[in-house]
């Protein structure tokens, strides 16, 4: 296979994995603590063809936070900006992305944007379905169009660790159900909420959304509409104000690419009429982001000039 990004993927890789000792995998979900967290690989999708690094690409991983991305696209097409946004906000946090202080100080007390935990579970509260199983099928269909993968489907295992040890999101969910921010029952929610972060993805499945996210929600490889111009305008701006966490700015600058991360290690970057980019790598800086994968788009961005700034 003819790869124009190939040696320099892999010469970027070999770099950057220096990086994963000064990171840690995520313990406080228990079926996330099993990843090696010397792992590092990438997929870059350019509509003709996807190119790999060194590392197993074919490796599967949860989307988690990713998720947030591709509901909130889900419940925009469900209900459209003024019914969403009257549930969760546009601006950017400095906080943690499962922090509930800015809920508490907040008048009303509706999560800053929907790419911190609370507003994830509030939009993820909007996706229309007569049940949690019809909800997900929804969900589903929309991550396998995307990534034109049918076999996509969801870890139960992590599915589980995550609903088990769901104590805080459970917290955050009452907190805006007694506010009503949330009107569904908060253990229903949770269970879809879980469900929705241990979708089971790898790295050229990313790299795929990431370009249909990059082209206006157009189908990867067939170039129908998936999702609506607007609405992919829309998610691709919360991804570079809030995509990583409380280190977005910081990301936008060093960066400038439209990125969502996950704490599996899983990054999406989707780069506006250009490429889209996998990345996976479990070993976590102190706010929830890829310590190599950070690095790894800093490398690309600069080698390949991908800012959009």
């Amino acid at each position: 296979m003819v790869c124009r990004y190939g040696d320099d993927l892999r010469s970027m890789v070999n770099q950057v994995k220096q990086y994963t000792k000064e990171g840690n995998v995520a313990n406080y979900i228990p079926a996330l603590s099993l990843a090696d967290p010397a792992d590092v690989a990438v997929s870059i999708y350019d509509g003709k063809d996807t190119c790999f690094s060194e590392g197993n690409h074919y490796q599967l991983f949860t989307l988690q936070s990713i998720s947030k991305v591709l509901t909130l696209a889900l419940a925009l097409m469900d209900h459209g900006r003024e019914i969403v946004f009257s549930k969760v906000g546009m601006e950017p946090t400095g906080d943690p992305f499962n922090s509930i202080s800015k809920l508490e100080s907040n008048i009303p007390s509706k999560p800053l944007n929907p790419m911190i935990n609370a507003g994830a579970l509030a939009v993820s509260s909007l996706i229309k379905g007569n049940s949690n199983e019809g909800k997900l099928k929804r969900l589903l269909n929309l991550v396998r169009e995307l990534s034109g993968n049918n076999q996509i489907n969801i870890n139960k295992e992590v599915a589980k660790s995550e609903f088990e040890s769901a104590n805080l999101n459970r917290a955050l969910s009452y907190f805006m159900k007694q506010h009503g921010i949330i009107t569904s029952d908060v253990d229903e929610l949770l269970d879809f909420y879980t469900k929705q972060c241990a979708i089971e993805v790898n790295c050229e499945d990313l790299a795929k959304i990431g370009y249909a996210l990059a082209h206006q929600g157009e189908h990867p490889s067939d170039k129908y509409s998936v999702i609506p111009a607007e609405i992919a305008r829309l998610v691709k701006t919360f991804m570079v104000t809030c995509g990583m966490y409380n280190a977005s700015g910081e990301f936008a600058i060093r960066v400038g690419i439209p990125a969502k991360s996950g704490v599996s290690g899983g990054i999406v970057g989707a780069v506006p009429g250009s490429i889209g980019i996998g990345i996976y790598g479990p070993a976590l800086d102190e706010k929830g982001n890829s310590i190599a994968g950070m690095k790894l788009l800093e490398l690309l961005a600069s080698r390949y000039h991908l800012s959009i700034f």
